[in-house]
């Protein structure tokens, strides 16, 4: 690490903790040239995979965006935001730990949605009406329908 008052690039760590809940690291540092301290924090760089839109696309992904589709799809329903959050985690991790490097819009929907009905079955079908493009009534029949058959099977487990 290159001291930020002198320049020179030798420093020593004198004091290291983890901060939060231990996703970064605080060192204390001191620059073996004049002997001046600096601390630093340090967390890892994971990258995200790229999103490969339905016309062909890829654009890098935004966790903003996908809070905002969650949210929206939550409006006025008595969901949490920490129940909230810790779903956008879940598909954060997701994300990193599928070890892909592009991921298809329909996968990233397909595991909102999941999300989404183990929060509120309402914010499902209204994601699942925007995400798959409902033209009529019919179409949100079905998918309430689908629900419902879902839901009976894993009572009846």
């Amino acid at each position: 690490m290159r001291c930020p008052f002198c320049g020179f690039e030798e420093t020593k760590v004198t004091d290291s903790r983890m901060l939060g809940d231990g996703e970064q690291v605080r060192r204390r540092r001191e620059c073996l040239d004049c002997k001046e301290r600096f601390t630093t924090l340090e967390s890892a760089q994971l990258l995200m995979p790229r999103v490969k839109k339905r016309d062909g696309r890829s654009s890098p992904f935004d966790e903003a965006k996908l809070r905002a589709g969650i949210l929206k799809a939550i409006e006025k329903r008595p969901v949490s935001i920490d129940l909230v959050e810790q779903a956008i985690r879940q598909l954060c991790h997701k994300l990193r730990a599928c070890g892909e490097r592009e991921i298809s819009s329909a996968q990233l929907g397909e595991w909102v949605m999941e999300q989404l009905l183990n929060l509120d079955e309402v914010a499902y079908v209204r994601f699942a009406s925007v995400y798959r493009s409902f033209e009529d009534l019919d179409a949100f029949k079905q998918e309430i329908q689908k629900l419902k058959q879902n839901l009976t099977k894993s009572e009846e487990l």
